[in-house]
């Protein structure tokens, strides 16, 4: 997984690519650094977050062949009983082969709750707030590759590339050893791909 010519040499020298502003106009380039990167290295878990289902549906035409997992908002995030997911993006992702993971985000959940209630911030939601010095996009990366490693569908063993955002589509790429939640602190970002130089 090297790009080291001379296996001597103690560095790797990988491109990140800054956006200049955050959101879904990056999409497809950070799908594309994405999927070079994966090819480069011979990664085969690739973990996209898309919550209406347009960017996970623009990822399957990029990762045939790859363990490819799409993670949705929480059924019930934006308002009770509603699920963003559109059923044509849906359709398309599971025609492709990918498989789509719905549950409770990793940072979030019963500890939203808490200060949704009680005005409070919980350990989890800090420390999604720690991951957002990096851009938003880092924090869902990290927190995406959490929730597919605890439903079994990547393997805490192997490096994956995660694909995150800010608000709607992708802006953020990461090479990272994942991790279950409850192991949080041996998550390792290996390598950072792409990400917005500043938040809008």
């Amino acid at each position: 997984m090297s790009d080291v010519k001379n296996p001597e040499s103690l560095e790797i020298s990988v491109p990140c690519v800054y956006f200049k502003r955050t959101g879904g106009k990056n999409t497809g380039r950070a799908l594309e650094i994405a999927a070079a990167r994966a090819e480069k290295l011979g990664i085969r878990n690739v973990v996209v977050a898309s919550s209406s289902g347009r960017t996970g549906a623009a990822a399957v035409e990029l990762f045939k062949g790859k363990n490819l997992v799409i993670v949705t908002h929480s059924t019930g995030f934006l308002e009770p009983e509603y699920q963003e997911l559109q059923p044509e993006y849906r359709k398309k992702i599971e025609k492709a082969g990918a498989r789509i993971l719905t549950c409770q985000h990793a940072l979030g959940g019963v500890g939203r709750a808490v200060r949704k209630k009680l005005g409070t911030y919980e350990l989890e939601e800090i420390m999604a707030y720690t991951l957002r010095i990096f851009g938003e996009g880092t924090k869902v990366a990290v927190e995406i590759a959490l929730m597919a490693a605890d439903a079994g569908l990547i393997s805490t063993k192997d490096p994956c590339i995660s694909v995150g955002g800010t608000g709607r589509g992708a802006d953020t790429v990461v090479l990272l050893q994942p991790a279950n939640a409850q192991n949080f602190f041996d998550i390792r970002i290996m390598e950072i791909l792409a990400k917005p130089r500043l938040e809008e």
